[in-house]
């Protein structure tokens, strides 16, 4: 092995080791792994950012465009809430038709932005109809992904790994090339979601209202400043309330008017009455300048925070979120979203203390108090395709533009029929599709802009890095002649079967999207040493890196439903783990009798 080859190796278990602990965002750690090659040696700083100009890089970046293109018109929202009729009468049909649906949408439409504007329509279908959540969203999360695999566009994973078979100079992965497998699968994930799966699923953990559910209201409180206080005559950001005692002050009551979440600058006067959020402690000791302030006694379940001014909402942050890896403080929380955070939701725990100085991670959820008349805004950034939340709370339906809608879906349209007729090729008609899109003004370029998921652009080109390093190490071969070794004697079931168990077991622990650079290569390398297509073990690649189930880490959309349905850990595993083992199983026969490897 040459020193080239130890050192990839060596960056390689790093970056797992990073990737499975979050100890780093993950499109920093793509970073870090494109300049460790190039100062290494191991790639010239010309190979080092090939990955940005890849083909699979720039269509990944143009089918977000077109992604948000179709939200915007509203139609998913409209036909998301006409389906929440049917589940009032007829549940079990609902979550088939559900299913089906989100599955038809991720087949030709980013599913991330899809499952994040669904999020808080389930949940409310779920109330409405007398469910619970966490009966809905996993499969939700589930559904997006069994679409995702059966078009060549129907996830960044697979348009990464065509590109990388490109690089390599292999032609022949179309449109549908992994249709026929990938519409088994869906068919199988279905089936087994709406007949075993939804009895796995937990129930009852979504009854509370957000107060007991993030039980935080023994830290609310009101006090009266008195006059003679040092708080009086001082701007809230410069008072001893905020300085000292460390208070949000939520409100404030001044002479018959209200004054919801007022910013740093309010001026403080005597007699007003504050609502503020603080430590049980700090008011303890708060008591003690009675000359000052006049404590009321702790309303506990008195007051549900909500006035006529402001509303309660749950912010649950996205993988791909500005808010991830930062805390409060640092994004300047309260004056950038108009909300003043209550308590913060990390997995199973719930913070209220020092909520500023929180680091926070996809999947947290964020409780916050936010003016009324702020709630479309959020509702908009929540639609963008980088959306940095989704929000549980707060209905909010955007407008149905049906002339837009028509120009969007046939602009995919027509798209998707050139390129599966090899008229054009798919990075063409994205780009020629999200120009016209422009043209007719359906889309600004401030909203082409704003679409492309930047996190994933730059983890791409850092996984492509990888992947090239690995190929220019031979690192590739070594593995594929070893995992042929092993395996071929026991047929190509055995090999089609190793290539797949490790890629879903790579994906649970790292992204989708790395663990698919990684054993590309590898896969490639493999059909060179058995001489055979190098399709179907690149195909393996695309379905095993996307069928991820067992963890809410190893795909998107299932972190975003992770905290959402007030899931644990082991619900995904216990879930997840027959839906895993079937996938793979079927693959295993399934790809070599369909591509005549047997």
């Amino acid at each position: 092995m040459t020193t080239a080859a130890i050192i990839t190796l060596i960056i390689i278990v790093l970056a797992i080791i990073l990737f499975a602990t979050e100890a780093l965002p993950i499109d920093l750690v793509a970073i870090l792994i494109l300049i460790s090659l190039i100062l290494t040696g191991v790639l010239t700083p010309q190979e080092g950012i090939k990955g940005f100009s890849n083909k699979a890089t720039i269509t990944v970046a143009f089918m977000f465009v077109l992604s948000a293109a179709l939200l915007k018109t509203g139609a998913l929202q409209v036909l998301a809430h006409r389906l929440s009729h049917l589940f009032r009468y007829k549940f079990n049909t609902g979550m088939l038709l559900m299913m089906l649906l989100i599955a038809v949408i991720s087949a030709f439409i980013n599913n991330t932005p899809i499952v994040a504007m669904f999020i808080p329509v389930v949940i409310q279908i779920a109330h409405t109809s007398g469910q619970d959540p966490s009966k809905m969203l996993i499969p939700l999360s589930f559904a997006s992904i069994f679409g995702g695999m059966c078009t060549l566009i129907g996830t960044s994973t697979n348009i990464l790994v065509s590109g990388i078979a490109e690089e390599s100079g292999i032609d022949g992965i179309s449109m549908f090339s992994m249709t026929p497998i990938a519409a088994i699968l869906l068919v199988i994930g279905v089936a087994y979601m709406s007949i075993l799966g939804i009895k796995l699923l937990p129930s009852n953990r979504s009854k509370k209202t957000l107060k007991k559910s993030f039980d935080f209201n023994q830290y609310i409180t009101e006090i009266e400043l008195l006059p003679g206080s040092n708080s009086v005559e001082v701007k809230i950001m410069d008072s001893e309330l905020v300085k000292e005692f460390e208070m949000d002050i939520i409100e404030v009551k001044r002479n018959g008017e209200t004054f919801t979440l007022p910013q740093g600058d309010f001026i403080l006067n005597a007699n007003d009455v504050l609502k503020v959020k603080c430590h049980v402690d700090k008011i303890k000791s708060l008591k003690g300048k009675a000359k000052s302030f006049s404590v009321s006694p702790l309303k506990i379940g008195e007051d549900d925070l909500t006035g006529k001014n402001s509303a309660l909402v749950e912010m649950v942050i996205t993988s791909s979120s500005e808010i991830h890896g930062k805390t409060l403080k640092e994004l300047d929380f309260r004056r950038r979203y108009r909300a003043m955070p209550l308590a913060i939701k990390h997995r199973e725990n719930i913070m209220q203390d020092d909520l500023y100085d929180i680091k926070l991670h996809a999947g947290d959820v964020i409780l916050a108090e936010v003016k009324s008349h702020y709630i479309k805004t959020l509702k908009n950034k929540e639609a963008q395709q980088d959306a940095p939340f989704v929000l549980l709370s707060a209905d909010h339906l955007t407008d149905f533009n049906k002339p837009k809608f028509i120009t969007v879906v046939s602009l995919i349209f027509i798209m998707v029929s050139l390129a599966a007729l090899n008229i054009i090729d798919i990075l063409t008609g994205a780009i020629a599709a999200v120009t016209i899109l422009v043209l007719t003004k359906v889309l600004k370029m401030k909203d082409v802009y704003k679409a492309i998921n930047w996190k994933i652009i730059f983890l791409l080109a850092g996984a492509l890095s990888l992947g090239l390093a690995i190929d220019k190490t031979e690192l590739d071969i070594m593995i594929a002649q070893f995992m042929v070794n092993q395996l071929s004697p026991m047929g190509v079931i055995a090999v089609i079967s190793g290539l797949y168990i490790s890629t879903s077991l790579l994906t649970e622990i790292m992204s989708n999207n790395a663990s698919a650079a990684l054993m590309a290569p590898i896969a490639i390398a493999i059909a060179t040493t058995l001489e055979a297509s190098p399709i179907p073990f690149l195909i393996t690649i695309m379905l095993a890196a996307s069928a991820t189930f067992m963890t809410p880490i190893g795909y998107q959309t299932n972190t975003m439903v992770y905290s959402a349905g007030q899931y644990r850990f082991k619900d995904f595993f216990k879930v997840g783990i027959l839906l895993n083992l079937s996938f793979w199983l079927t693959s295993s026969f399934v790809i070599p009798w369909y591509f005549g490897l047997l």
